[in-house]
């Protein structure tokens, strides 16, 4: 009895030491991860990668007041130290500026799985253009960056609530303009992204197309995860009859909600669309185009109709309209603090009155992002996730959206932006390659 005892105790101190080295490493690595010695941060960088959110959280615990003195400063200049700790935080997160997010991305979708079945929690993964470490990924994506994960709302969302994965689609097309006297101009050209999320098998039950305002793509999240966690305990034929269930009621109040939107701002409805009425007053479907949408029928007709749904209110909604129907959804697209000082510190030369009419036009530019995204491309969204064979298929899935609603095919592997019909009196049109 007493050898077994001696032994179980040496195996528990042996843990016990383990877990200790284990603890005290995690600060050390940290400071190797900024060390000025550049031979220790590469090797330190990869440890507290593997690590997952722990080795994002340990940085931001070391490094605490100076990532708060930069937030809260951002007229403060990045001295060499600032340089290697952002450095450091953007290689282990997996993603640029997230000294402001402190959130950490897989890049393995496996990976990302194993921690959703784990954790019981839903995959929320990003396709974009480029890399989201890149300072020139797609323009969406940049944007993410700065107005969505940098919120401190959203990002405590999806910190505590989600697992976070990103999947390049193919590299950002980026032009250059040359003005001739040392001055350059380097843009992104075209790219679109979306955040789909997943459930722990990796299959798609939600998709948030575009650009979304902050307060709109928080509601989505919200309404994602209780879609999640609604399905736990369904399976087979009661799963998809869920699914669908909500892609219809979710189609119907976007329906709804441009109605009231049009209302709203005295638009003229057009000819054939009418409104159902309830018992209580409320409107119950529309019809648009002879295409009902009703609140509670489940029919194979009114999946069918779903893609027609965006294509008849992109038809009678001009773009007066759409911006007037932007302006009543301002509120969404309204940036807290935290992105403000962002865009503050990436724009250091705007005076201030330079930089406060900046920021209006590019909230008045989000919010019409937010209604186009949420009126146009989430219909078609719902009726491929109702009933499109690549539903079942993350990657053909993600294939036709971005053949089909965001008309970037993998086919052209020009991006639509080589025109082969058109004469440019420049050698081989202009066309280089390397």
């Amino acid at each position: 009895m007493k050898s077994k005892f001696s032994v179980l105790s040496f195996l528990l101190l042996t843990l016990l030491l383990g877990h200790t080295s284990f603890a005290t490493g995690l600060p050390e690595l940290a400071d190797k991860a900024v060390s000025e010695n550049v031979a220790e941060p590469a090797a330190a960088i990869e440890k507290l990668r593997t690590l997952g959110p722990a080795g994002v959280n340990e940085l931001m615990k070391r490094y605490a007041d100076e990532i708060k003195k930069h937030i809260d400063d951002p007229t403060l200049k990045p001295d060499a130290e600032w340089q290697r700790i952002t450095k450091a935080l953007d290689a282990v997160s997996g993603q640029k500026n997230s000294y402001v997010s402190g959130l950490y991305w897989y890049t393995d979708l496996k990976e990302a799985q194993k921690v959703a079945v784990q954790s019981n929690k839903p995959i929320l993964s990003l396709r974009l253009l480029g890399r989201l470490t890149d300072e020139l990924s797609c323009a969406n994506s940049r944007f993410f960056r700065t107005v969505l994960y940098s919120n401190a709302e959203i990002a405590s969302v999806l910190r505590d609530r989600f697992v976070l994965h990103w999947q390049s689609e193919r590299p950002a097309p980026i032009v250059t303009i040359d003005f001739g006297d040392g001055r350059k101009l380097e843009r992104t050209v075209t790219g679109n992204s979306i955040h789909y999320v997943l459930d722990s098998s990796g299959l798609p039950i939600e998709a948030f197309p575009g650009l979304y305002g902050p307060q709109a793509f928080l509601r989505n999240l919200v309404e994602s995860e209780t879609l999640f966690k609604s399905l736990a305990d369904k399976n087979g034929q009661n799963r998809d009859f869920a699914l669908r269930g909500h892609y219809i009621v979710s189609n119907n109040k976007i329906s709804l909600a441009w109605y009231t939107d049009i209302a709203k701002t005295g638009g003229k409805l057009p000819e054939g669309f009418s409104v159902a009425v309830g018992p209580n007053g409320e409107i119950t479907a529309i019809n648009i185009t002879s295409l009902a949408i009703t609140k509670a029928a489940i029919e194979t007709n009114i999946l069918r109709s779903m893609t027609r749904t965006s294509e008849a209110l992109k038809r009678i909604t001009d773009e007066t309209a759409w911006r007037t129907i932007a302006a009543l959804h301002a509120r969404d697209a309204i940036l807290d603090s935290r992105s403000i000082a962002l865009i503050k510190r990436q724009n250091p030369s705007l005076s201030d009155k330079e930089f406060a009419a900046m920021l209006q036009k590019f909230q008045a530019s989000l919010a019409l992002d937010t209604v186009r995204n949420q009126y146009l491309m989430r219909p078609k969204l719902y009726a491929w996730l109702s009933q499109d064979p690549s539903r079942n298929d993350l990657e053909k899935f993600n294939e036709k959206v971005y053949a089909e609603l965001f008309l970037t095919p993998r086919s052209d592997a020009w991006l639509g932006l080589l025109d082969k019909d058109a004469y440019t009196a420049i050698d081989n049109g202009g066309v280089s390659k390397n």
